[in-house]
């Protein structure tokens, strides 16, 4: 507070009276001998301990307030960090000692010899004060106001207010103080109620009446009260002073009526006939001081715990019991006298020898001291051990008065002031000494609570175990001394000594806890002998329980052993990591304890030592428990046999709850039962779990399902004593679980094969004598003739039956396995109607295929209807095929009207129509037009189409482009020869009149001449031997090899245009050389017109969207700079 008006006080001023008189002995803080011997290494550790301490602070601290003031100080309060300071001139001051540099002054309108300030008084909250005067005048001022203003119905001089604490702190916007209590210096209470809200009908006063007068009217120099409970208040207390009495008046609330005030009337009406409590304390002073403190004085509905009057005769203090039923609630009331003061040397003679007394001028309470003070000091009494622990003297000026030390009740400040100067007291370390005092008193745990440093809260816990120990308390005393610095011996040998070895343990226990889990010798040590400790006492309550088997306290005995036992237990499961488990075992097997040996290997993880206990107990159930409980899968497969032979549907059932069991380690234990004596109506565990395995895990594990096949082959059959053949024949059920097994098995997804061994599983089957697997195991091996035979060698003619038809894609094959089936039904069986009947079951035998199987002199009475149906069967398969055949020839009749049809067809194009790749017009050459309305001249076609037909497309276009050139070798194609043009076809257009091709276009003939001489025939016929060879050795060249122009003549000239073919004779020749021209230019012709199918069988430009969907864009190597900025 006032950070920028405290000017902190230097050293107090040398005095030799002071030092020899009321000051304390000096505590030689810091300087305290080491608890620990020398030799002992704690020693250093408390020293160091000491050393880095920092010195301690004083309890209170004394600072000057640079606060400049116009006249003599007469009165000073604060409340809330607000100040509020009266002057003699009448002037008032108020600082927010929050905003300190602001003052606001109040003046009050009187002259200094009409109106002299007496006393200020205000309430908790800071907002409300009252100004009194020694005429009996008083004023009003709130927190806000410019000026104050006069009380006129307050005729009185007021010693003292008690304020409504509850109310004004709990509202902070609230303009009315409530009910309050005023004493008078007639010794008269009243009761009134002041509000600050401006009403023009109503003065501030809104009520003032008195309540009670003290006998002897004297000035009432204290007062107070509080409500309670706080929360809910239904009565109070009202405390009250006078400079030689105190009163206490306790009653119920008056809560009828809901106008403010008229609340004490009911309390003091009471007191009007009987007296209260009174406590009277003669002295020869006319003042006194009540004061009380609650820690939590700062919230509104709280209450104090200490109350102190300062008299004549000393402080008379003690705590508040609100919750006693007596009128007297100052519970423990105390009176201490005052300390002997001798004035200082710098105090002017007349002003030491002036009224030399012990009594304060004034006084404060702290949580812990009664702040007193005199005309030159401040004194500081501990209210615990009532001893004197600070002084301060006061750097008073000549002449300076002191006028009283008052306190901040809210926010816990105190001050000094004079009628020139004002001192703050910062309460800095008020609880320094206080575990020390409460140290010395026995209260120990009320030390620690205030105990700063590790050495205080080591004094405190090692005097408390000394007091526990010598009280007897041992298990007390155990705690404490497991807490403090006693050496480790010292406690052990005091315990043993005493025969506490119960107390002892409690002491291990605790040190235990608290060591360093780096200490891993140390907590080793103490752990193991807590097991002894605990192991000793358990042998120990077994001894007394059976020496005291007739007696009644054997249960509780047995009630104690069971919480010991539950100690061990938890000790064991704590402590598992600070012990040796060889030290353990031996421990625990030397006092014969079998229940803790297993508890203590299932808690540090060795179940193999317990699994081998219960194995050798013979108690397999519970060795397979313990298998379960853990999850090292090495258990399971150790004791797996000798656990599969004495317990295996416990032992199965275990091993199935264990997904993660390699069923190949567990074979040995699985083979123990193959041969082992078993029940007939019990299921055999082995198939058990080796089903699981293979169905719901699905292994696949060659090994696992040979095994199965062995457990099923090698089951003893039911009926003993005949062979296995007819055993297996009258027994058929015997073999069902094979079977299913045999059909149900996974098999290999790649080879479609099963997972076990076809031939050991039909060697297996073989020995058993066990037919129906053996002919499974053939169907499965694709031997379908094997087990055919086999089943018929066994007179099976059901499973012969299912086997043939096991064969589905080839009907050959199961024509010949019915063959034999029906061959053993006629020759074996000798069953003429069987053998018709047999018929029905196939379709794949006719009558004609089983007569050869008949004997030869059979009736045929037997099988003539058969034979009947036969042959109609035959008639009407012939009558069907006639059938098929004429619709078929309908069928290609109607194709080939359509064809003719096709021939006929015909486009309409506009005669400016131009072509779809050159843009030129249509008409100027031989065109195509496709369906799709798109057009192309001939060359243009062959141009776009080569590039996106397929290899071998191209291949032969270029083999139909070499035979149509080399029939044409003695001439090339005369235009002029052209006179017919419309035998081409309705798809085709004709060439403009006039046009000149062989002088505008290069033709392949042309190139392919190279610049031969010699004629246009020899030309063109080197140049077709070349490209034939060109054809073979060109590979990826094809479309460069195909030349669109040449390829345009070939495919659009009709056959009589090539010179030497057809039309090209003239019909000068003779009968066989116009046979051979004619079948040259059918020839030409059906090479032209396959050449024109591949060429224009669909639209190039329609085709080419197609093709190119999953070519780029750009090609590669191509250079796009359409985006370039």
């Amino acid at each position: 507070m006032f950070d920028d008006y405290v000017e902190h006080a230097s050293a107090p001023v040398p005095d030799a009276t002071r030092a020899r008189g009321s000051l304390p002995a000096v505590q030689y803080e810091g300087f305290e001998p080491s608890p620990y011997d020398e030799d002992d290494n704690r020693a250093d550790v408390y020293q160091d301990q000491v050393d880095a301490a920092p010195p301690a602070a004083p309890i209170f601290q004394l600072g000057e307030v640079q606060c400049p003031l116009s006249a003599p100080l007469v009165s000073l309060v604060v409340s809330s960090d607000s100040l509020y300071m009266g002057l003699a001139n009448n002037l008032i001051i108020e600082i927010e000692l929050s905003r300190a540099e602001q003052f606001i002054r109040i003046q009050i309108p009187r002259k200094p010899n009409e109106f002299s300030i007496y006393k200020l008084f205000l309430d908790p909250s800071g907002r409300h004060l009252l100004v009194t005067s020694m005429q009996g005048e008083n004023w009003y001022f709130y927190r806000g106001w410019k000026k104050p203003k006069q009380l006129k119905g307050f005729k009185m001089v007021i010693e003292s207010v008690a304020w409504n604490k509850a109310a004004l702190l709990s509202s902070s916007h609230s303009t009315s103080t409530r009910e309050m209590l005023i004493g008078a210096r007639n010794g008269t209470i009243y009761e009134a109620v002041l509000d600050a809200e401006e009403d023009f009908f109503k003065s501030q006063e809104r009520y003032l009446q008195p309540v009670f007068t003290l006998p002897e009217r004297h000035p009432v120099t204290g007062l107070k009260f509080d409500m309670f409970p706080p929360l809910d208040p239904k009565e109070a207390l009202v405390l009250v002073t006078t400079p030689t009495r105190i009163y206490q008046f306790v009653g119920v609330l008056d809560r009828r009526s809901d106008e403010p005030g008229r609340v004490f009337s009911t309390i003091f009406a009471k007191y009007r006939e009987t007296a209260p409590k009174i406590v009277e304390l003669p002295g020869n002073i006319d003042y006194s001081e009540l004061h009380v403190y609650g820690p939590n004085a700062d919230q509104a509905y709280s209450l104090p715990k200490i109350v102190a009057w300062m008299n004549a005769a000393g402080i008379y203090h003690g705590t508040l019991a609100f919750e006693s039923r007596s009128d007297d609630l100052i519970d423990g009331a105390q009176l201490l006298p005052y300390p002997t003061v001798v004035s200082s040397p710098s105090l002017s003679p007349t002003r030491r020898n002036d009224g030399v007394s012990n009594v304060p001028a004034s006084m404060a309470l702290t949580e812990f001291h009664f702040l007193l003070l005199y005309r030159d000091r401040v004194l500081g009494i501990s209210n615990l051990n009532e001893q004197l622990a600070y002084e301060e003297l006061l750097p008073l000026k000549p002449n300076e008065q002191v006028r009283g030390l008052t306190s901040d009740p809210v926010r816990k400040t105190y001050w000094v002031y004079t009628d020139q100067a004002i001192w703050e007291i910062g309460v800095s370390n008020e609880h320094r000494d206080v575990w020390k005092i409460y140290l010395e008193q026995g209260k120990f745990d009320a030390a620690l609570q205030y105990a700063n440093s590790a050495s205080q809260r080591d004094q405190i816990m090692s005097a408390q175990a000394k007091a526990y120990f010598n009280d007897g308390r041992y298990f007390q005393a155990a705690q404490c001394y497991a807490q403090c610095s006693v050496p480790f011996e010292e406690v052990t040998l005091k315990f043993l000594d005493a025969g506490e070895r119960d107390a002892l343990r409690s002491y291990l226990i605790s040190r235990l806890e608290r060591t360093r889990k780096t200490d891993l010798s140390q907590r080793m040590m103490l752990a193991t002998w807590l097991v002894e400790f605990y192991l000793s006492k358990c042998n120990e309550l077994d001894d007394l329980v059976a020496s005291e088997s007739v007696s009644q306290d054997v249960d509780n005995l047995l009630a104690e052993r069971a919480i010991l036992e539950d100690d061990l237990r938890h000790f064991f499961e704590t402590y598992k990591a600070n012990l040796d488990p060889r030290t353990v075992y031996e421990l625990i097997q030397g006092h014969g304890r079998t229940d803790m040996y297993l508890h203590y290997a299932t808690v540090i993880g060795d179940f193999e030592r317990v699994v081998e206990h219960w194995v050798m107990e013979e108690e397999w159930t519970k060795a397979i428990d313990v298998i379960n409980r853990q999850s090292n899968l090495e258990l399971y497969y150790r004791f797996a046999p000798v656990l599969m032979r004495q317990a295996p549907k416990e032992t199965v059932d275990s091993w199935l709850r264990q997904r993660a069991l390699d069923p190949l380690r567990l074979v040995p234990a699985l083979l123990r039962l193959q041969h082992a004596p078993r029940d007939p109506l019990s299921p055999n565990h082995a198939v058990r779990y080796l089903n699981h395995v293979i169905f719901e895990q699905g292994n696949t594990s060659p090994t696992i399902h040979n095994l199965m096949i062995t457990f099923y082959a090698s089951t003893p059959l039911s009926s003993s004593g005949s062979t296995s053949t007819s055993t297996s024949q009258n027994h058929p059920e015997d073999d069902g679980p094979l079977l299913r097994f045999l059909s149900t098995a996974p098999s290999d997804p790649l080879t479609g094969k099963p997972y076990y061994d076809l031939d050991y599983a039909l060697r297996l089957c073989k020995q058993g004598g066990r037919t129906q697997p053996c002919v499974h195991i053939y169907s499965k091996m694709g031997l379908w003739e094997n087990s055919v035979d086999l089943a018929l060698e066994k007179g099976d003619l059901e499973l012969a039956k299912i086997n043939a038809d096991m064969p589905e894609d080839d009907d050959q094959l199961r024509k010949k396995l019915w063959l034999k089936i029906a061959k053993y039904v006629v020759q074996d069986k000798q069953d003429i109607k069987m053998a018709m009947r047999f018929l029905e079951n196939t379709e794949l035998l006719k009558i004609e295929d089983i007569l050869p199987f008949f004997p030869d002199f059979v009736v045929i009475d037997d099988f003539k209807e058969e034979i009947c149906t036969a042959l109609e069967g035959y008639s009407a398969h012939i009558d069907a095929l006639k059938a098929e055949m004429d619709e078929a020839t309908k069928n290609a009749e109607a194709i080939r009207q359509d064809i003719a049809a096709l021939q006929k067809r015909f486009v309409t194009l506009d005669a400016h129509e131009r072509c779809s790749s050159c843009a030129l017009p249509l008409m100027a050459r031989q065109f195509y037009v496709f369906p799709c309305h798109h057009t192309f001249h001939a060359d243009c076609l062959i141009g776009l189409t080569k590039e996106f037909l397929p290899a071998h497309a191209l291949r032969r276009i270029l083999a139909l482009q070499t035979e149509l050139m080399k029939s044409s070798h003695t001439t090339g194609i005369d235009r002029s020869a052209i006179a017919n043009p419309s035998l081409m076809l309705p798809t085709t257009g004709v060439a403009a009149p006039g046009r000149q091709p062989t002088s505008q276009r290069t033709l392949l003939s042309t190139n392919l001449a190279g610049g031969r001489s010699g004629g246009v025939g020899i030309g063109i016929g080197g140049a077709a031997n070349g490209f034939g060879r060109s054809v073979l050795s060109a590979g990826d060249r094809l479309r460069d090899l195909i030349s669109p122009d040449a390829l345009a003549n070939l495919v659009t000239a009709p056959a009589g245009w090539i010179p030497g073919i057809g039309l090209g004779s003239g019909g000068g020749g003779s009968g066989a050389k116009r046979d051979a021209g004619e079948k040259d230019a059918e020839k030409a012709e059906r090479m032209r017109r396959e050449l024109e199918d591949v060429l224009a069988a669909n639209c190039p430009m329609c085709e080419s969207v197609v093709a190119g969907l999953d070519k780029p864009f750009v090609q590669p190597g191509e250079v796009d700079a359409s985006w370039d900025l």
